[in-house]
Formats: structure tokens, sequence, C-alpha cells
């Protein structure tokens, strides 16, 4: 009879979140922006209604430093624009999210598919209050983050990266790089 081998007893955290503080993390405006810009995004920034040429100056509005000839479709959420720099020539498709708590960078001609999530926050795992554990994302000029992928916090898309359809990038691609949801390839 075959046995298998033991695994690893982790100390489970009996969480807390009536304690949650949010430490450290700045939104970087005041709060009347805040609900400017929410109510914005939910009025006219998402809308199929509203003019691609419009997202790009509704974002440097509110403090998103935005190249030219960058098309953002509908259906794009942008948590803070004041977090956001994006490059020259740059696509971002229908439903995209970017999650910016921390601040994200797209460099030119990056594309950002249809419904791709570009997520700067998390939280502390082994914190009983879930405290924040939050990281800038940044894609690398000719990068490309595919339908469904998501980028995480702190990660970087090296120049030229691919994050495959479906993928989870959680660390760093170097140059070139294509992550699939079957792994890495060169």
């Amino acid at each position: 009879m075959a046995q298998t081998a033991a695994v690893p007893h982790r100390p489970v955290v009996e969480r807390s979140l009536r304690g949650f503080t949010g430490a450290g993390y700045d939104k970087g405006r005041p709060l009347l922006v805040q609900a400017a810009w929410f109510a914005v995004l939910h009025l006219v920034f998402v809308k199929w209604w509203c003019p691609d040429r419009w997202r790009p100056v509704l974002l440097r509005a509110f403090g998103a430093r935005v190249g030219q000839r960058v098309l953002i479709r509908h259906g794009v959420r942008v948590h803070w624009p004041w977090k956001l720099e994006i490059g020259d020539d740059v696509w971002i498709g229908e439903e995209a999210w970017i999650l910016n708590l921390e601040p994200v960078t797209i460099g030119s001609d990056c594309c950002v598919s249809q419904g791709a999530l570009l997520c700067t926050g998390s939280h502390r795992a082994g914190s009983v209050t879930f405290e924040f554990d939050n990281g800038p994302v940044r894609l690398e000029p000719g990068s490309w983050v595919a339908a469904r992928a998501v980028v995480l916090r702190g990660v970087t898309v090296g120049r030229g990266g691919v994050v495959g359809a479906g993928a989870v990038a959680h660390r760093d691609l170097a140059p070139g790089e294509v992550l699939t949801t079957k792994g890495r390839t060169a």
C-alpha cells in the first residue's frame, strides 16, 4: 500500500476585518475629487455612447498622463486616473479594468485587451486585519495583456512581453517573454 506524503501544517490566520486600518494607502486626492471621478466614470466614461476620443481627455482632466493616439473602448474602468500613465499608440479594449490603487504605467504601443485586469492592490495574507500589500504595475513598450489576462501588483511586463489570454502574471516577465495559461515560453 502506497503512503502519501504528509502536508505541512500551516497556522490558520483568524481574521478580524473589523480592525482593518488601510495603513500606508494614500488615495492621492481629496474626497471631493474622488467622488467627482466616480461620477464621471460611471455616468460618462464607461458608457458605449461616450466617444473614444473623449476618454483620454477625461483621464487627463483628472490628472492622468496620456499620450497621443490612445484608444480606450467602452466599459473600461480606471480606479484613480491620477495614478495612471499611458504612452502613445496604446489600445485598451472593452471591459478592461485598471485597478490602480498604486501607479500603473502603460508604455507606448501596448495593448490591454478585452476584460484584462491590471491590479495593483492586494492584502497581506498573514495579517489578522488583512492590511494592504499593494504595488505598482508596469507594462513596458510593445507589451500585450491579452483577453481576460491578469497582471498582479508589483509586476513588470518587459518590452514586447505577452500575458496570454486568461493567464495570471504574478511575477515579472522578461522582455519578449510569453506567459500562457500553460506557463512561460521563450
